[in-house]
């Protein structure tokens, strides 16, 4: 029976090549059971992570690659037709060539995941806000974009395939798609320079162009833009990066200029006391800064002795409440100490013939 020829091979010789595919198989499931059990436990010890990485990246590419060597040695052990062997060959160098660009691929797109994660946490710590690595899936597609083309170069020329007339007709074809897509590429190009430039970050308050409002989401395209009537705009990239950008949430403090008029009987003494109010409002109000304060006496005005005041809001504290807050003191202690706010009043003197 051992002996019985079938499609030019003996019984035997089949069932050695089968034996060597099964080997491969079984072989397969013991690495995996090592690598699950002994190599990652392993590498979990060490201070690194490049080792946990690395081992998930090889498992795979590993258990391919033993299974493509036993299929190679299994059927080439075998009596094939030229035609076929010469196929064979061809494939098998071409399958090697992806498998080993499939490993790259994986253990490349892995660091660049670890490294977004951990420059998010550290960016998070040291900003105390959300980093935005949305930007970190664009160079993992640009990365595996990059790799895989190469990889698969390189296996059609170890597959004995001609890859210069292909490399020449993908330039051409590059050519025209991008004259075709001008629009979309300068948007792709604006979205990766706030990627890298970061002039703002999703949550911000941005204006530009007449256009004010809160980030919601930053796109490889476009920005959506939620302003303050609750309105959801989308904005091509290159439009938003054409224009000079004021990130409101990037001042350090909130400037406000408040313009106060007390009435004309107001005495000096009753003045001084005014603006001597409006200097310790700080210690009254929270997240008022206490510096940089401006009180002054700047005018007589129709009907009112106007004073200034230029006060900053700290970042920490809500815009409006704050705001809310500095106007209720003042009103309140003003009117404690008897000062009289002025409103627009006209006299009339009436001369009797």
């Amino acid at each position: 029976m051992w002996e019985n020829v079938f499609y030019g091979n003996s019984f035997k010789d089949w069932m050695i090549s089968l034996a060597v595919i099964v080997g491969a198989l079984l072989l397969n499931k013991l690495i995996q059971i090592l690598n699950v059990k002994v190599f990652q436990k392993l590498a979990a010890r060490t201070k690194t992570r490049f080792d946990d990485i690395l081992f998930r990246s090889l498992e795979s590419p590993v258990l391919l690659g033993i299974l493509l060597i036993a299929i190679w040695v299994a059927l080439n052990r075998l009596e094939t037709p030229d035609k076929f062997h010469a196929f064979l060959s061809n494939a098998y160098h071409i399958l090697t060539t992806l498998n080993v660009t499939w490993f790259f691929a994986r253990l490349l797109t892995s660091l660049i995941d670890e490294k977004g994660k951990a420059t998010a946490e550290k960016e998070a710590e040291k900003i105390g806000k959300r980093f935005d690595i949305r930007f970190m899936p664009l160079v993992r597609r640009t990365i595996l974009y990059l790799v895989w083309t190469i990889g698969g170069v390189m296996a059609l020329k170890n597959g004995g395939y001609d890859v210069k007339t292909l490399i020449g007709a993908l330039g051409i074809g590059g050519v025209a798609i991008a004259l075709a897509a001008q629009d979309t590429m300068k948007n792709l190009l604006a979205g990766i320079t706030i990627f890298v430039d970061r002039p703002f970050l999703i949550g911000d308050r941005i204006r530009f162009s007449g256009i004010d409002g809160f980030v919601e989401d930053i796109g490889l395209r476009s920005t959506r833009i939620r302003t303050l009537d609750n309105r959801l705009l989308t904005v091509p990239n290159y439009k938003v990066m054409d224009d000079a950008i004021e990130n409101v949430d990037s001042e350090p403090m909130r400037k406000v200029i408040l313009k106060l008029g007390l009435t004309y009987d107001t005495t000096p003494e009753k003045m001084n006391e005014a603006m001597d109010l409006l200097k310790t409002l700080p210690q009254r109000v929270s997240f008022v800064s206490s510096g940089d304060l401006v009180v002054a006496f700047t005018e007589f005005g129709d009907f009112s002795l106007g004073i200034t005041f230029i006060y900053y809001i700290e970042k920490e504290g809500g815009i409006y409440q704050t705001m809310s807050n500095v106007n209720m003191d003042i009103l309140s202690t003003f009117n404690n100490a008897g000062l009289n706010f002025a409103f627009p009043t006209q006299t009339l003197y009436v001369e009797k013939a």
